[in-house]
């Protein structure tokens, strides 16, 4: 039976289609889910893209919280649902709060494009078990509200409790505090990346191939589940 992965469209989402090709090349099934429909029609985990949903009027992902979809994801997630969540996705996550934090303008104030390496932290997650521990990959990174920030205390558990799936090298390109570039929740299910691994899945037209990896994981998560 195949795995369907849904991938959610809002007004203003940018990498939808992208997200579904990274999803298909990793062997699953895309499922297009449109932001109004609470029915998630059998998918097995959903990706929340990129993109400037509801052009990221109020807050960035402040007004996508409350699509209807959101419902659905926001009860199944609880129960165990597989969701990642990239850019625009990552900060619907925090709005929704199935992940704490919140993610703000760049310390730079100037929207940020380029390709970011970043070392994984965590393999045990649903979306990221195809990679080992302090493994480094590279993956395009475009944001302008990308500075994960957090308060003392939850940022110490965050870390205490091994939360932090991925960080920024070389580089901190937006000053997000102790250079997180995604967390997940206690769960392991849901996991909000700032960075874009759907645009690193094919050697013609992305730095790498070693965003592939989030997708792939997840049909291993759900195949052995």
């Amino acid at each position: 039976m195949t795995t369907r992965v849904g991938v959610v469209t809002f007004p203003g989402s940018l990498d939808d289609r992208d997200a579904q090709r990274a999803v298909r090349l990793a062997g699953a099934e895309p499922v297009a889910l449109w932001h109004r429909d609470k029915d998630l029609h059998q998918v097995d985990a959903v990706v929340l893209p990129g993109g400037f949903s509801y052009g990221d009027y109020l807050r960035c992902g402040a007004i996508s919280r409350f699509s209807p979809v959101m419902d659905t994801i926001i009860e199944q997630a609880r129960l165990g649902m597989p969701v990642l969540g990239i850019c625009n996705g990552f900060q619907v996550l925090c709005e929704s709060h199935l992940l704490p934090g919140a993610l703000t303008r760049n310390d730079s104030l100037h929207f940020i494009c380029r390709d970011q390496k970043l070392r994984i932290e965590n393999a045990a997650t649903a979306w990221t078990r195809d990679y080992t521990v302090g493994q480094e990959i590279v993956v395009p990174l475009k944001n302008g509200e990308g500075r994960f920030v957090a308060d003392a205390h939850v940022l110490d558990a965050l870390e205490a409790e091994g939360r932090v799936v991925a960080r920024y090298l070389d580089v901190n390109p937006n000053g997000s505090y102790r250079d997180i570039a995604g967390i997940t929740n206690a769960a392991g299910n849901v996991v909000g990346l700032m960075p874009h691994p759907e645009h690193a899945v094919e050697p013609l037209t992305g730095p790498t191939t070693e965003g592939l990896g989030f997708f792939t994981s997840v049909l291993k998560q759900l195949v052995n589940a």
